[in-house]
């Protein structure tokens, strides 16, 4: 008698079990790691504009009519960009997170003048 060779139904749905284990650990994960690095994007395009405000008060002794520059389009696609009190010696860079970042942990990024950098949650993600 010839001996079949093959896979049993239930050795194919133990193997179907464990890869949706393995998708439901995994996946959370990834999506996470990228929130992280879209938010340290972000975090970066803050940092470039404050270093460009502080440049323009450094020529102009004011911060009035000082326009930063724009983020690349991976930023401004999961955050909004904005700064307010635009004054003479003040001014606040933010970065308010939009579309699929909205759900972030750390919610709105902003930067003072004075250099003081504040998220809009109890988390302290700035590092």
């Amino acid at each position: 008698m010839k001996k079949q060779q093959g896979f049993t139904l239930i050795e194919v749905m133990i193997v179907v079990v464990i890869i949706g284990i393995l998708s439901s650990i995994a996946y959370p994960m990834y999506d996470e790691h990228v929130r992280n690095a879209r938010r340290t994007a972000a975090m970066g395009c803050l940092m470039e504009q404050t270093h460009f405000m502080e440049r323009f008060y450094s020529a102009n002794m004011t911060y009035t009519g000082a326009a930063p520059p724009a983020c690349p389009g991976q930023v401004t696609t999961f955050y909004t960009m904005g700064t307010a009190n635009l004054g003479a010696a003040t001014y606040t860079l933010t970065a308010a997170p939009t579309g699929a970042q909205s759900g972030d942990r750390c919610g709105t990024f902003s930067v003072t003048h004075t250099g003081t950098r504040t998220n809009s949650t109890a988390d302290n993600c700035w590092r």
